[in-house]
């Protein structure tokens, strides 16, 4: 299934057919990707007097609940909610899905006690692109993204900085396969997530944040398009599945 996309009055072609899902998939088990000092997510049987909602307990269907934390259990897309006393929904901030995206690589730097992930750093790796959002793919990039358990091991981070840098080239949503663009011990500062949502100016109700995610290695730095799509919860932040497709050389 081939589509044409014009932006910018030129015209990219992308095949349907041939989607790349970088979501990080959650099972329910403690082998899960974990993070923010909580426990495991579940799902499990609802279970209420004799009935056990599983087929192989004589349920006529399986009937399963499920217990997680969105931060913390599986790739999710967030809003300025996440840092705001008002509420605001990602269902609601989030009303548009398919995107000019670009994928880059860093290997984030040793800074004092920390690594992070600096404007430098991304100058480089983007340059003067314009695209609606950036997907940061960070090195070492080794599968056990999938069930790494995040909690006090202070995984790298974005700078204020950098972060800024991003809102300056237009970027409305970021994409990084971390837990957290801001350092997991900051004192509430949380100063990635202000700078890109310009929390302190004209609030960018529009822009998200998606962690968690993963890009194999055998996808290659460069553009493609990024369908962005949540669950519909009515909350800060919603489980999602980004998923990339390839430009297709004309």
């Amino acid at each position: 299934m081939i589509a044409t996309v014009k932006v910018n009055n030129r015209n990219h072609t992308i095949d349907l057919s041939k989607p790349i899902d970088i979501s990080i998939p959650m099972k329910g088990e403690a082998s899960d990707v974990n993070a923010w000092y909580i426990e495991h997510p579940r799902i499990e049987p609802h279970t209420e007097g004799d009935f056990i909602g599983a087929v192989s307990k004589g349920a006529a269907v399986n009937f399963n609940d499920i217990w997680f934390n969105p931060h913390a259990h599986v790739t999710h897309t967030e809003c300025v909610g996440h840092i705001t006393e008002e509420f605001h929904s990602v269902n609601k901030n989030l009303n548009q899905y398919f995107f000019y995206a670009e994928v880059v690589t860093i290997a984030p730097e040793k800074f004092n006690d920390d690594f992070i992930i600096s404007k430098k750093q991304l100058q480089y790796a983007f340059g003067n692109k314009k695209r609606d959002a950036i997907i940061i793919r960070t090195l070492p990039n080794l599968r056990d993204k999938f069930s790494k358990q995040y909690s006090k091991t202070n995984p790298p981070y974005v700078t204020e900085e950098a972060a800024r840098f991003l809102v300056d080239k237009g970027i409305e949503h970021l994409l990084i396969d971390l837990p957290s663009i801001d350092r997991e011990r900051d004192g509430g500062e949380l100063l990635a997530h202000r700078a890109f949502w310009d929390f302190d100016g004209k609030m960018r109700k529009q822009a998200t944040i998606t962690e968690f995610i993963f890009v194999p290695n055998s996808i290659e730095d460069g553009t493609y398009f990024l369908n962005l799509q949540v669950a519909p919860f009515e909350n800060d932040a919603s489980p999602s599945r980004p998923v990339l497709y390839r430009n297709i050389e004309q």
